[in-house]
Formats: C-alpha cells, structure tokens, sequence
C-alpha cells in the first residue's frame, strides 16, 4: 500500500514557468508534491515541466485528464512518461478499454525507459460540479452513486486509484479498501474561499474520511506568504500525516 508522509500536493494553477517555479522553490520544504495541469501543460509543454522539477526535487502530479479513444490516450501516455510524473490521470467515463490500455501503456513505457511507472488514477466527477450540473450533462444524479460506479470501473481496468471530492473518500474507502488511491482536490482550510469548488472539506476532515492525498491550490499559491500558508495546514493534518 502506497503511503504519504506528507499528503499536500500543491496546485500550480498558472501559465506562467516563473511563477510556477517561484512557487515550487517557495513550498518545497513544506509539502509532499506539486500538481502541475492543463493550463500550464498547454502554454509550457514538457520544457515546462522540467523548469519545474529542476527547480524542486518533489514529485509531480501531472494533471491533464485524458479522455478519447484508447489508442489516442495510449499516444498520450506513451508521450509524457518520460517526465517520469508520480501521478497521471485519465477520465474514467472514456470508459474500461480506455482506462485499461492507459495503465498498461504507462507501465510498459516506463520499463522500457527505466523510470518508475506513474501511479495511475482516473477522474470521477469534477469537484467543482453538483447534482444539478450532472443532471443538465445528461447523468442521473446523486453524485455519489455516479463516483461510485466510475470508482469501480477504475478499479477493474487496473488503475491505482481515483481523484474524488472528499465528499466521497469515505464511501469509496469502504468500497474499495486501503489499498486503492484517493486523491482528493476540493479541500479548503477552514475559513478560506471555495472559488470554483463545490463539494469541500477541510483538510482534516478529508482525511480521517479516507483520502490519500490533498491537492490544495489557492489558499496557499494565492497566499502573501505560500510556504507559511503550507505549514499551518500541515499543522492541522500532522497527527495523520506524521
């Protein structure tokens, strides 16, 4: 079973390297990794990422949701596997075959290159989505029983684990046992803004509800002192983080 001494990955949600990179050296003796995403991806590339890495030994979340036909994801797993990520993930609702071919592709890349295999995880529900927006995409709700169903198809095509809202890391816990991964965005320190999450909890509470590991942007990015901010929340999570 994969455990996390420290369980916060930070959210660089910017376009910008410099920025990316002033974070990055800014937290780096105060989390367990850096999630780096599409928006960042798009502008940057894998040059991009490497800026980052160099910059800062922790591991890397790379967080770019692939979602289309197999051998396409497969193309786009195979692509990215030499940045060597510590996570990378796919939309469960591209379905079995697709999330099947990605976990193979992802392990058989990386034996061939010699690096460490990506845990794979699959994206169930976005956090920022609620029964009435999955209702207006065509899905019946509750949101729950929708995570869970594409936690289980997860878990059959062979992937590590899910990305969830703490909403759901308790019911998936007891799903799925100790051994499958929750990583959980959506986790907001108590008093902070939600901005464009919608299913939230604090990041204590996501953790004694089962999560594995926390990907909090905002309220230590956009804080005057990010490294600071790092600290306090791991403060508030080191009797389970320790």
């Amino acid at each position: 079973m994969t455990t996390f001494v420290n369980p916060v990955y930070v959210a660089l949600d910017t376009a910008d390297t410099a920025e990316a990179v002033r974070l990055a050296t800014a937290v780096q003796d105060s989390v367990g990794g850096l999630k780096l995403g599409l928006e960042y991806f798009c502008r940057n590339g894998a040059d991009g990422i490497r800026a980052v890495r160099e910059a800062n030994p922790l591991p890397v979340f790379l967080d770019l949701k692939f979602h289309d036909i197999s051998n396409t994801v497969a193309g786009a797993v195979r692509s990215v596997l030499p940045l060597a990520p510590r996570f990378l993930n796919v939309h469960a609702s591209g379905g079995l075959n697709m999330m099947r071919r990605a976990c193979e592709t992802a392990r058989e890349e990386a034996a061939r290159l010699g690096v460490e295999p990506p845990l794979m995880l699959a994206v169930t529900i976005l956090t920022s989505l609620e029964a009435a927006d999955v209702a207006e995409a065509g899905f019946t709700p509750p949101v729950e029983d929708l995570v869970r169903r594409l936690a289980a198809l997860s878990r059959k095509a062979g992937m590590d684990g899910v990305v969830c809202s703490p909403q759901e890391a308790a019911l998936l816990r007891q799903d799925n046992g100790p051994g499958f991964l929750l990583v959980t965005p959506g986790v907001r320190p108590a008093g902070s803004a939600m901005g464009d999450q919608r299913r939230t909890m604090t990041p204590r509470e996501a953790l004694d509800a089962g999560a594995d590991v926390l990907v909090i942007g905002r309220p230590i990015t956009e804080a005057p002192d990010p490294a600071a901010a790092a600290r306090a929340i791991c403060e508030t999570i080191r009797p389970a983080a320790a």
